[in-house]
């Protein structure tokens, strides 16, 4: 199993400064610092980590890499923001808010396109709550500035709430999972490797998932800095290659691969085997175009309109389609 190299959580980061982030990036493969290679996010595990991707499809980097692991993309940003990643993926959300405000280091190089079934809201085992409404006036947690609060604003739009008809409880990942676990939640709106484990360990239900809630494309971005050097730019389209046979060899080892993600998060085997079952698209590499723009400016659209950032954005600045011949010539 890969173990844990770094585990940051919003108090962490708000507690230093830049300097202190990027010493507490020091990832597993030698570190945060530029040793030529190339730094790289890790969100989530199981399914998420890249890492056990390659290493059971058997793909090896030619050049060195950095990994440094996160809670959640909006912590991506902000190691882009400083200094501390070249390479990193997140949703369509916290690129939002980095357009929101006056620092945005890092451009959108292409969409990692894939299942939107395994982003859901959970209720706790026995709970009276059977469908959106009975969300109203209930302690609700999320993961502030991700597709978690984005979902939970569409969801609760879709049956006549707004977000001031809930108790929305900002935060992290695994405080999210503590108070879920420990009953102080009514629900909480989650992604990824979490869902399976309060599943198979807890009893929780899914109420909803956020299939016809979003798009499903996570969003790869790239620092500037990387982009303008000739040899990070190479190994970013080399990494870019990687993940794209990493995604085909997912598609056509689903079992294979759901065993060893089922091993990663330490859960059942038929708990990830339900939830590729349940995939509303397997993950694919695809390269910059208008539709991708436009679902992120919708996004962007709702979060100005709910008042949860200070004024409209418009995202385009935000794409380079420098890779998109390169994607489609891999495809």
């Amino acid at each position: 199993m890969i173990k844990d190299c770094i585990n940051l959580d919003r108090r962490s980061v708000l507690r230093g400064s830049a300097g202190v982030l990027v010493a507490g990036l020091v990832g597993c493969s030698g570190g945060a610092k530029d040793a030529g290679g190339l730094r790289v996010s890790i969100t989530g595990k199981g399914e998420g980590d890249v890492r056990l991707l390659f290493q059971h499809a058997g793909l090896k980097p030619d050049f060195p890499i950095s990994y440094s692991e996160f809670q959640s993309g909006h912590l991506v940003v902000e190691a882009f923001n400083a200094g501390s990643l070249d390479f990193g993926g997140t949703s369509e959300i916290p690129p939002v808010f980095a357009a929101a405000s006056t620092i945005q280091s890092f451009r959108q190089i292409a969409v990692n396109h894939g299942d939107v079934n395994n982003q859901v809201v959970l209720v706790p085992a026995g709970s009276p709550i059977r469908d959106l409404s009975g969300l109203k006036g209930k302690r609700v947690g999320y993961v502030r500035a991700t597709t978690s609060q984005y979902f939970l604003i569409r969801m609760l739009a879709s049956v006549g709430l707004k977000w001031s008809d809930i108790d929305p409880i900002a935060m992290t990942v695994s405080d999210g999972a503590a108070a879920f676990s420990r009953g102080s939640l009514d629900a909480w709106a989650i992604y990824g490797f979490p869902i399976q484990r309060a599943l198979a360990t807890e009893g929780a239900r899914i109420l909803k998932t956020a299939l016809g809630f979003l798009s499903g494309n996570y969003i790869i971005c790239a620092h500037e800095q990387a982009l303008a050097d000739r040899e990070k730019s190479a190994q970013i389209e080399a990494y870019l290659r990687l993940l794209q046979k990493g995604y085909v060899w997912a598609a056509q080892n689903r079992d294979r691969w759901a065993e060893i993600i089922a091993g990663e998060i330490g859960v059942p085997p038929e708990y990830v085997h339900d939830q590729f079952r349940r995939q509303s698209a397997t993950y694919s590499l695809r390269p910059v175009t208008p539709s991708a723009i436009a679902s992120q400016q919708a996004v962007a659209d709702v979060f100005s309109d709910a008042g949860l950032i200070p004024s409209h954005v418009d995202v385009r600045p935000l794409w380079i389609d420098r890779f998109n011949s390169m994607i489609a010539k891999e495809a």
